[in-house]
C-alpha cells in the first residue's frame, strides 16, 4: 500500500487520539449540552459520510445492472444494519445513553463503555478500508480525494468520540494518563478493520458495490441505534438537532468540494 492509504487508515485514529486527549485540557466532566453537541456532530457526518462516500458510489458502481442496480445497495446496506445488530447482541457492552446507570453484567463499567465506542468504530474502520480498496482497484467509482473527504470527515466525528471516551472515566476518578489510553485504545480497532477490509475487498473486487453499502448500513446503525437516541436524552434541546446538521453539511462540502 502506498504512503495515501496509510495516511486515510491513520487519519480517524488520530481523530479519536486527539479527541482523547482533551481530558488534559477540559475540566473532569462534560456538560450535557456539550456532549449532545458532540454526539449530534458526529452523527450528522457519519450519515452524509453513508450516502456521498459509500451508498452514492456503490449505486454508481452497479449502473452496469440497469433498473436494478439498486440491488447491491439495498442488500449490502440491510445486510450491514443486521451485522452490527449481532454485534450489539453478542457483544457485553454499554449503551451510550446508560453512562450514569450501573453495570448490568460482571463486567466493570469501564470495560463496557470502552466496547461501546469500539462498536461503533468497527463500521467506521470498515467504511473506511472499503472506500480505498475502491480507489486503488479502480472499479468502484471513487476517487483519491473522495477517499480523502471520507477519512477527514470520519477524523473529524472521531473527535468527540475520543472525548466522550476519557471524560467519563476522568470523572470517576481515573487518573489523566490513563484515561487518555483508553480513549486511544478504543480508536486502534478503525486501523485494523480498514486494513482487514482493504485485503478482502481487494480480493473481491466484482462485490465493491455491496461492501460499500454494507460500511453504510452499518454506519447508519450506530447513529439510529445510539448517537441520535443520546443527542436527544434529558430535557429538550435543539442542539443536537443543530449540530447533527452542521456535521451533515460540513461532511457533505467535503466530499464534494474534493471529490
Amino acid at each position: 500500500m502506498n504512503i495515501q492509504v496509510w495516511t486515510g487508515i491513520l487519519l480517524p485514529f488520530l481523530g479519536t487520539s486527539l479527541g482523547a486527549a482533551m481530558v488534559f485540557v477540559l475540566k473532569d466532566r462534560i456538560s450535557d449540552n456539550v456532549q449532545r453537541m458532540l454526539t449530534g456532530f458526529a452523527a450528522g457526518v457519519m450519515v452524509a459520510a453513508s450516502f456521498w462516500s459509500l451508498l452514492a458510489p456503490a449505486l454508481e458502481g452497479a449502473e452496469h445492472m440497469g433498473r436494478l442496480s439498486f440491488i447491491p445497495a439495498a442488500v449490502g446496506f440491510l445486510v450491514g444494519i443486521g451485522f452490527l445488530l449481532l454485534l450489539d447482541n453478542v457483544t457485553p457492552h454499554m449503551h451510550m445513553d446508560e453512562q450514569s446507570e450501573g453495570p448490568r453484567t460482571n463486567l466493570k463499567r469501564t470495560t463496557k463503555l470502552i466496547l461501546a465506542v469500539t462498536l461503533h468504530n468497527i463500521p467506521e474502520g470498515m467504511a473506511v478500508g472499503v472506500v480505498y480498496a475502491g480507489w486503488v482497484s479502480g472499479n468502484a467509482g471513487v476517487s483519491r480525494a473522495a477517499a480523502l473527504a471520507l477519512a477527514l470527515g470520519i477524523a473529524l466525528q472521531n473527535f468527540p468520540e475520543g472525548a466522550i471516551v476519557s471524560m467519563p472515566l476522568r470523572a470517576e476518578g481515573m487518573p489523566k494518563a490513563k484515561t487518555f489510553w483508553y480513549g486511544v485504545l478504543s480508536g486502534v480497532v478503525e486501523p485494523i478493520a480498514a486494513l482487514i477490509t482493504i485485503a478482502a475487498a481487494s480480493a473481491v473486487v466484482s462485490i465493491l458495490p455491496y461492501l460499500l453499502a454494507f460500511a453504510a448500513g452499518a454506519m447508519f446503525y450506530v447513529v439510529v441505534e445510539e448517537l441520535i437516541p443520546e443527542m436527544s436524552e434529558g430535557k429538550h434541546s435543539n442542539i443536537g438537532t443543530i449540530a447533527f446538521s452542521l456535521g451533515f453539511v460540513l461532511m457533505m462540502v467535503l466530499d464534494v468540494a474534493l471529490g
